[in-house]
């Protein structure tokens, strides 16, 4: 079996990007969690990263799921976003791996370790609590949300991949339109 060079790039490229994107995002997080006196602010701020990475799980679902040809349709009519849908289908490949691995997996991590701030912070003002107890119970609460939320919305990826993917491809056009960027080149 041979592997591609340009495979063995793209990967480290992407490995290279999650770690820094892991460390950006692990950092803010936890200085964040610093300032947020309150337990329920923190409480917020781990809903937002699980459902940051509910939300890219979809994204990545769909984007296996929907179809070509009513897009090409659609770009043919011209219609806002069918070009932008026809390159994120013909970089499906690539946008999943990005929701699904880089963005999802980063959410994930980055909820284990918030929890695990959230965890210090309960036990540090209450220190007569258990700390295995309540340690199992929010790890078990995010695992909870986590598969529950991803389960919830891979259902809705498969049964409107289109409509989601369509949605995704407005947003980027309105992007490219408003700040001159290209999300995706067509491929040859």
């Amino acid at each position: 079996m041979r592997i591609k060079k340009g495979s063995a790039k793209s990967a480290l490229l992407v490995g290279v990007f999650t770690v820094m994107l892991a460390f950006v995002i692990g950092i803010g997080s936890e200085i964040l969690l610093q300032f947020l006196s309150a337990f329920w602010m923190g409480l917020l701020l781990l809903l937002v990263i699980i459902f940051l990475g509910i939300f890219f799980d979809l994204l990545g679902t769909a984007v296996t799921a929907a179809t070509a040809p009513p897009f090409n349709a659609m770009a043919s009519k011209k219609i806002t976003g069918a070009t932008q849908a026809v390159r994120l289908l013909n970089n499906a490949g690539k946008f999943a791996n990005y929701c699904n691995d880089v963005i999802g997996d980063v959410c994930g991590t980055l909820s284990g370790a918030v929890g695990a701030g959230i965890v210090v912070k309960v036990l540090a003002a209450y220190p007569f609590m258990d700390a295995a107890l309540l340690s199992a119970l929010i790890t078990g609460c995010i695992a909870g949300l986590t598969v529950g939320g991803k389960a919830f919305g891979k259902n809705i990826a498969l049964n409107y991949a289109n409509q989601v993917i369509f949605r995704v491809a407005v947003v980027m056009a309105f992007m490219e339109t408003k700040a001159r960027v290209t999300f995706f080149k067509n491929k040859n």
